[in-house]
């Protein structure tokens, strides 16, 4: 079967996100009301509220796709949480700019929360929930949030923000770039169009597809998917055991050849529209001591070892042609605008899939360190739960989650709360869908500078 093309690949995406992962959702059986309304910037809110509510609101930040207003991740989460007595509310962040809209985000999300208090009433708590993209807002918002919100709930959050992101994201693409495909080298950022960007990304894969035929392609796959931070575990597989190294590429290779690279390049464009130019560098990296730092460079030693190749002079390679430089201005907007971990003025539970392909695990070890260093460890608490995909999450695990962060608002504690073990009994208690909380612990985010 040939391979979508990238038009294919981002109206899949972008069909996926505004349906399945952001909204608008609404819940006919569970709703008495349902509002909405346009803030100055011409963003627009909605909420919905249910017959008995509880006084508890729930501001939810969408992730990255079209600026649609949102009030829940999913119609069957929408549909729990409103049988269960919450009010939702969200908004769809500023219309007018890039799908990476964090320059509007958390601004839009407190003014849909004061035009809810103005149009339905006041709630008795606010918590904030994000999801993806939303996730880093949500964790701006818990930075910034006293007396606005009580507590917060991240979901597959970007928690590690918009640099580290495209930093590590070029690492990669410049990875097979170099080795596969020379002549896009020094295309890699400062795109002209998301268009330009798909056929980036088209090409790229192609030569990924190209190199997965030989043993040397596919040491040098797995060295691009060490620098992405790439999960080793793919959709409707059972997990590589730990030293099946050609087990752990041929999945990270699943996830390259069934449209990873068609998302995530032209994603850096709507990045570098936001911000206004070229965020992310390579210039001065030293990519054996990014190896190193990798929970994967025992793998690619291995893949490098049994196909011949020598490693060192790859990785001299890569180092010696280093050259692209970011523009200072657009890094400072997006430093200002898309990071987060610089504290925490509210209660924070993260959640993640211990495989997502987008959003890596490992961005939580990121954003636990800076939380640490600000320290305000004592109010984060992060849970994992074992499965594939990005945001794959069932309707009990975010009912959990929400019940362990209000557990924490009820007691001034965690306690255990948050632990695997308490999630998912609580999850089960439910009796929804299912949960897969489990103890982990994320390696360390390959990529920041």
């Amino acid at each position: 079967m040939p391979r979508p093309r990238f038009s294919t690949l981002a109206a899949a995406c972008a069909t996926a996100l505004a349906t399945a992962l952001i909204g608008p959702v609404t819940s006919a059986q569970a709703t008495t009301a349902h509002y909405s309304g346009t803030l100055t910037d011409g963003a627009t809110w909605i909420a919905d509220t249910p017959d008995h509510w509880n006084g508890t609101l729930l501001l939810f930040s969408h992730g990255f796709g079209p600026t649609t207003a949102a009030d829940a991740p999913s119609p069957a989460v929408a549909q729990a949480l409103l049988a269960a007595g919450y009010a939702l509310a969200g908004s769809s962040y500023d219309p007018n700019g890039s799908m990476w809209a964090l320059d509007s985000a958390e601004r839009d999300q407190f003014a849909a929360l004061t035009a809810f208090r103005r149009q339905v009433g006041t709630p008795t708590r606010v918590i904030s929930v994000g999801q993806s993209m939303g996730g880093l807002v949500n964790a701006e918002i818990a930075r910034d949030g006293a007396g606005r919100v009580d507590g917060a709930l991240g979901l597959c959050g970007l928690v590690a923000g918009g640099v580290d992101l495209d930093n590590y994201q070029l690492d990669a693409e410049y990875t097979l770039a170099t080795l596969f495909d020379p002549a896009d080298a020094d295309a890699l950022v400062n795109l002209d169009s998301q268009a330009d960007g798909g056929a980036l990304a088209d090409r790229l894969t192609e030569a990924v597809e190209a190199a997965q035929r030989t043993p040397a392609g596919r040491a040098r796959i797995a060295l691009a998917a060490a620098y992405l931070n790439l999960a080793d575990w793919a959709p409707g597989q059972q997990p590589p055991a730990r030293g099946d190294f050609a087990g752990q590429e041929q999945q990270q290779y699943a996830w390259l050849a069934q449209g990873l690279l068609g998302f995530i390049v032209p994603a850096r464009w709507s990045v570098e529209q936001s911000a206004g130019g070229n965020t992310s560098w390579n210039k001065g990296v030293d990519y054996a001591g990014l190896l190193r730092g990798s929970a994967h460079a025992k793998q690619v030693e291995a893949l490098y070892r049994d196909a011949g190749l020598d490693l060192r002079t790859d990785l001299n390679r890569l180092t010696r042609g280093a050259d692209i430089t970011a523009d200072p201005v657009a890094v400072a907007r997006l430093e200002r605008t898309s990071t987060a971990g610089q504290g925490l003025a509210v209660p924070l539970l993260d959640i993640h899939t211990t495989a997502d392909q987008l959003v890596p695990v490992e961005q939580e070890s990121a954003f636990a360190g800076r939380i640490r260093a600000a320290g305000d460890s004592a109010l984060l608490r992060q849970a994992y739960v074992a499965r594939q995909s990005h945001c794959n999450f069932t309707t009990a695990e975010l009912v959990a989650g929400l019940h362990a962060v209000e557990h924490r608002l009820d007691t001034g504690h965690w306690d255990d709360a948050a632990s695997a073990a308490r999630l998912q009994r609580t999850a089960d208690e439910l009796g929804l869908d299912g949960a897969a909380f489990t103890d982990y612990r994320p390696s360390r985010l390959t990529g920041t500078r």
